[in-house]
């Protein structure tokens, strides 16, 4: 039992693949019509999607002059704006960052608006009312409590 190889012309090929990707038939349905097993048709779609041709195994050469499919351009023009989406992104990402460092540099180098010979407890409360450890003179336009200027005592 030997197989009857045939072989088919590349015109014949391209119609074969033309008529799958234009109506959208599926390739059994086509191959039936056709005559052809639907395994080989269904390679020469694949090679035809994946090189341009159905009749060769290499990438089609660019047409005329390096002209781009209209999908491929279409893709290009997508890739191209996501891409400069994304480079913008980055710049605002690397502006931010550049204002908290810049922010944590001045609140390190700041001196703490808490004296720090203060008691913990007085730092953390306020000042306690039963040692009577009061805020320091001048604390927030505040005289000390043992004063007799008259200001208000805290």
């Amino acid at each position: 039992m030997g197989t009857d190889k045939r072989t088919y012309d590349a015109e014949f090929r391209e119609g074969a693949v033309r008529i799958v990707i234009e109506t959208g038939k599926p390739i059994p349905q086509v191959a039936e019509e056709l005559g052809v097993h639907p395994g080989t048709l269904h390679s020469w779609v694949s090679r035809w999607r994946r090189n341009g041709s159905a009749s060769s195994d290499r990438p089609a050469a660019a047409e005329s002059g390096g002209r781009v499919r209209e999908s491929e351009r279409a893709e290009l023009e997508r890739l191209r704006r996501e891409m400069g989406e994304k480079n913008k992104r980055i710049r605002e990402l690397e502006m931010e960052r550049d204002v908290f460092k810049r922010c944590m540099a001045l609140w390190v180098k700041r001196p703490s608006p808490i004296p720090r010979h203060w008691p913990r407890s007085s730092v953390t409360r306020g000042p306690s009312t039963t040692s009577r450890t009061a805020w320091p003179a001048g604390f927030l336009g505040c005289r000390s409590p043992g004063s007799t200027s008259g200001a208000a005592s805290p």
